[in-house]
């Protein structure tokens, strides 16, 4: 693993660790002169910065856009994009403050920021594949997944999985030869993937298709394209006499915006003032009285008249659904920050990989958290204890990953060469922590059908 000197080793070596306890509006002092901030310590540098960053999101909630932008001027001459893993998130986070408060004028914010266009599908597919390769979270998860496939398919001869996300071949390629492994012979295995780019699938095909012919699986490929929030169940092709299986990863969270019809704008009001807190009751998932997620709840419903024999679901273990800007700023930069230290752990400063991942990935996920609301903000993450409910709603129970799949995934983890990467069980789900933070968690139901 490549850490550069002077660099902080974990989220709790850095000024991070308590920064959720820092008040969102300090006590008021003269400003410091940028050249005094740049002559900072690292550590001082980093508290300075979690300040200025707490206080501009408070200052953009609440419609004070010259205090946000005078605290985004100290930002500038403290953050920067190829720093230390604390100027770096810091970069992102300011990013994303700017292009909020420049939607109290609508002209501007689009002659700023259209030209500027979100990654290209080939971009985004990259930094995706350097995150599983540089912090492979995502491969526990799956491999966690196949584990359960693999035991509730048991004997079974025809098997469909189906998978919501799509994009990843590699979890596949294992199932393919832990199936081919097993005594008594593969089954066929049909899989029915959804991804709202048809070259995607393609490439998936090609590449799975090889592999099962040359490990002598019986195999069939069934690409849907579609995004999740318009798909239709029925292009599933779900069969009678199949043993169904459905994977979720990183997909479920995205249904939570369909029924937010407040539109693109809803939360920045006159001078960019945020709106949100005086509905919030009414509209804010978390408040547990009247959630806006018919439309999840209604998909989970549709998944569940499919009876699947297992369902596993994995998901951002944050809470990034609030509708208050402050509340989940705060959770975004405590939950990204673990994000940016595991990279700074695993990858040079210099990496191109690296810088990949935080500005086509990370980054374009804390602009949608912060930056947007309404339809527009999709990265809506929750944390498991929201989703169980929603999922048991739905009809399913909890199948408890297997103590195999748990010693599979801790002795993975430690095979990484570093020992930062935990994998925590709690109630038969796993949690996959960074340190002490946990980043993902991977779930199993059922219908209770087949309890």
């Amino acid at each position: 693993m490549v850490q550069d000197e002077g660099s902080s080793s974990s989220v709790t070596s850095s000024p991070l660790h308590n920064f959720s306890n820092m008040p969102l509006h300090p006590a008021a002092a003269a400003p410091t002169p940028p050249w005094m901030l740049r002559e900072l310590r690292s550590d001082e540098r980093g508290l300075c910065l979690i300040h200025l960053l707490l206080n501009c999101a408070a200052a953009a909630a609440a419609g004070r856009l010259d205090a946000a932008n005078a605290a985004l001027e100290h930002i500038a001459t403290l953050a920067a994009p190829d720093g230390d893993a604390m100027q770096r998130v810091a970069a992102a986070f300011a990013e994303a403050l700017a292009r909020r408060a420049l939607r109290a004028w609508p002209g501007l914010c689009r002659a700023l920021l259209l030209p500027r266009a979100a990654p290209a599908a080939a971009e985004l597919a990259a930094a995706r594949r350097h995150f599983l390769d540089l912090c492979p979270f995502l491969r526990l998860a799956g491999a966690a997944a196949n584990q359960s496939i693999l035991e509730a398919m048991e004997s079974e001869k025809i098997v469909h999985v189906i998978d919501l996300g799509g994009a990843d071949a590699t979890q596949w390629l294992e199932l393919l030869h832990l199936l081919a492994a097993r005594p008594e012979g593969p089954p066929h295995l049909r899989l029915t993937a959804v991804h709202e780019h048809k070259d995607v699938l393609t490439q998936t095909a090609m590449v799975l298709t090889k592999e099962a012919e040359r490990l002598d699986v019986p195999f069939q490929f069934n690409p849907v394209v579609s995004r999740l929030d318009a798909l239709d169940v029925e292009s599933l092709r779900v069969k009678t006499g199949e043993a169904l299986a459905i994977t979720s990863s990183l997909q479920l969270h995205c249904l939570l915006a369909s029924d937010d019809d407040s539109g693109a704008n809803a939360g920045v009001g006159v001078g960019g003032k945020d709106n949100n807190n005086s509905n919030k009751e009414r509209r804010s998932p978390e408040s547990g009285l009247s959630p806006s997620t018919s439309r999840a709840d209604a998909f989970l419903g549709a998944l569940w008249g499919l009876s699947p024999k297992v369902m596993v679901v994995t998901e951002q273990e944050a809470s990034h659904n609030a509708p208050a800007l402050t509340e989940r700023f705060v959770e975004a930069l405590n939950y990204y920050a673990a994000l940016f230290d595991c990279l700074e752990v695993v990858a040079s400063r210099g990496s191109v990989e690296r810088a990949r991942v935080e500005r086509w990935l990370l980054g374009e996920e804390i602009k949608n958290i912060v930056a947007c609301d309404g339809v527009e903000r999709r990265e809506r993450h929750e944390r498991l204890e929201r989703w169980a409910r929603r999922v048991e709603g739905a009809g399913f129970g909890r199948v408890p990953l297997s103590y195999y799949a748990l010693l599979q995934a801790r002795r993975a983890a430690q095979g990484l060469g570093c020992d930062g990467f935990k994998v925590r069980e709690e109630k038969g789900s796993f949690f996959l922590c960074w340190q002490d933070r946990p980043i993902f968690s991977v779930s199993a139901w059922r219908g209770r059908r087949f309890d």
